[in-house]
C-alpha cells in the first residue's frame, strides 16, 4: 500500500465551502435536504458539465456497536439509529462526493461504496467477509471513544487485511467523539497508534445531524459540513493510490509498524 498522503495535498479541503463548490453539491442536495442514490443511479449537474466518475468500494469495519452503520447514516445524510441493532447482513450504502484536485484544478465526482455487515452474521455465514473484501478499494477501521477494548482489537484487524489484502487504502475512525469526556482512549494513545502504523485517523460524532425550519428534516448541507473531513479524506487517499498504481506518482517505501 501506498504511503498515505499529507493531509490537503490531493484535495483542495475546504473546497465544497466555496461559491464553486456548493454549485456541484447541489446536484447531491434537493431543497437543502440530502439525495438518496441507489445503486445504478448517479447525480446530474444543471447545467450539464463533462465530469469525471472515480468509483470505490468501502468496507467498513469493527467490533458490534463501535458505531458502523451510524457512520454510514452520517456520511449519506440519513437518520442516524438512536438505538442500536446490529445489521444482520450485508448493506450497502451509495454516496457521491465532488471534489477538486490540487495538482490540476479538475473536478471528480467520487462515488463511495460501503459495505456494512455485522458481526454477528460475518461469524455465522462463511461467505460473508470474503464478499465484503472482494474487489475492495478501502477498509476503515472503526473504534469507540467510549469502548477501549475497541481500540485494542484495531491492531488485530490491520495485521490480519495486512496479510490479505495489502494493496488497499486503510484509514481508522474514532466514533462518539463527542463523548470524549467519557473517553476510554486517551490522546498519549492515539499519538502511540499513530506513530507505530503511520495510518490516517480520524473522529466523528454520534450527535443527531442538525435539522431544516420544521424540526424534523434533517439539514442536508449542515450534514455534509460535519463529514467532509471523511469524505475528503477518502477521495485523498484512494486517488492518491490510483495515481501510485499507475506510475504517475513515486511510491516511498513504506515502514512496518512497531
Amino acid at each position: 500500500m501506498a504511503r498515505p498522503p499529507v493531509p490537503g495535498s490531493v484535495v483542495v479541503p475546504n473546497w465544497h465551502e466555496s461559491a464553486e463548490g456548493k454549485e456541484y453539491l447541489a446536484c447531491i442536495l434537493r431543497k437543502n435536504r440530502r439525495r438518496v442514490f441507489g445503486l445504478l443511479e448517479r447525480p446530474v449537474l444543471l447545467p450539464p458539465v463533462s465530469i469525471n466518475t472515480a468509483s470505490y468500494k468501502i468496507f467498513v469495519s469493527g467490533k458490534s456497536g463501535v458505531g458502523k452503520t451510524a457512520l454510514v447514516a452520517k456520511l449519506a445524510g440519513l437518520e442516524v439509529p438512536v438505538v442500536h441493532h446490529e445489521t444482520t447482513g450485508i448493506q450497502t450504502t451509495v454516496v457521491f462526493w465532488p471534489a477538486k484536485l490540487q495538482a490540476s484544478g479538475r473536478v471528480v465526482m467520487f462515488r463511495f461504496e460501503f459495505w456494512d455487515c455485522g458481526e454477528s452474521a460475518l461469524k455465522k455465514f462463511d461467505h460473508m467477509l470474503p464478499a465484503c473484501m472482494e474487489n475492495t478499494d478501502a477498509f476503515l477501521f472503526l473504534f469507540s471513544f467510549t469502548d477501549r477494548a475497541s481500540f485494542e482489537d484495531l491492531p488485530g484487524q490491520l495485521n490480519r487485511i495486512a496479510g490479505e489484502a495489502p494493496g488497499v487504502v486503510r484509514m481508522v475512525i474514532g466514533s462518539k467523539f463527542d463523548q470524549y469526556m467519557h473517553t476510554d482512549v486517551p490522546e498519549r494513545d492515539l499519538i502511540a497508534f499513530r506513530q507505530a502504523w503511520e495510518l490516517p485517523l480520524l473522529r466523528v460524532k454520534s450527535v443527531p445531524g442538525r435539522r431544516l425550519a420544521d424540526g424534523r428534516t434533517l439539514d442536508g448541507r449542515a450534514g455534509l459540513a460535519d463529514v467532509a473531513h471523511v469524505l475528503n479524506g477518502l477521495a485523498e487517499q484512494l486517488w492518491h493510490q490510483d495515481q501510485v498504481a499507475a506510475g504517475l506518482l513515486p511510491n516511498p517505501p513504506e515502514s512496518a509498524p512497531e
